[in-house]
């Protein structure tokens, strides 16, 4: 099982990097927020999770080991698989979404791409006692808005791609840029700008 990679970014995307370690370059899925972080030449760590499937080794990424713990333990979920796990994160931190759980809010769940009311109620059946069980501080994870802009933003197609490859619908994803255009910089990254939509959806 690989842990953890400690390396140079060599290429960075909306949901997934590059990084060299040893000479070989791994490329590893990411949630928005870890993607965001990332710049290429510099030198990142991640905690990390091997996903072997038949067909396919996937490498999945995280900033710590609190977000490496929720994806794991979301698996343990019959129907849960790593891209719903991985978009649960894209939608919540760690500890709203450990919140969500623990206080068994649908309305929350059904937000995240895939998730209907049947899966969200599943998820919280299975999933109280060990979400509850971590203690996760909500309120350790607030983050201030960026400042305005009233430019045209560069980045509204790709988050808009972006949003669409993760099941969220064109109107959805049109509605959620308009008022991430109100508080995000027409000239910011499109991880931050993608990040910022997330948020949005979320609400």
């Amino acid at each position: 099982m690989i842990a953890s990679i400690s390396g140079t970014v060599i290429s960075a995307g909306l949901d997934q990097a590059v990084i060299v370690v040893g000479g070989v370059g791994l490329q590893v899925r990411l949630t928005p927020a870890t993607a965001a972080s990332l710049r290429v030449g510099e030198q990142a760590e991640l905690a990390t999770t091997l996903v072997v499937r038949e067909d396919a080794w996937t490498l999945y990424g995280f900033a710590d080991a609190q977000e490496k713990e929720i994806f794991e333990v979301a698996q343990s979920v019959s129907g849960v698989g790593p891209r719903m796990a991985l978009a649960m994160l894209a939608v919540f931190t760690p500890a709203r979404l450990a919140t969500a759980i623990s206080a068994g809010e649908v309305a929350a769940l059904v937000k995240v791409p895939g998730i209907g009311k049947k899966s969200a109620e599943r998820i919280i059946l299975e999933l109280r006692e060990k979400m509850t069980a971590l203690g996760l501080d909500e309120n350790a994870h607030h983050e201030e808005p960026a400042a305005s802009s009233s430019d045209e933003p560069a980045w509204n197609g790709s988050v808009s791609e972006a949003l669409i490859s993760l099941g969220w619908s064109a109107k959805q994803a049109e509605a959620a840029l308009g008022r991430v255009a109100k508080t995000v910089d027409a000239d910011a990254p499109v991880g931050v700008a993608l990040k910022a939509a997330l948020q949005e959806l979320s609400r």
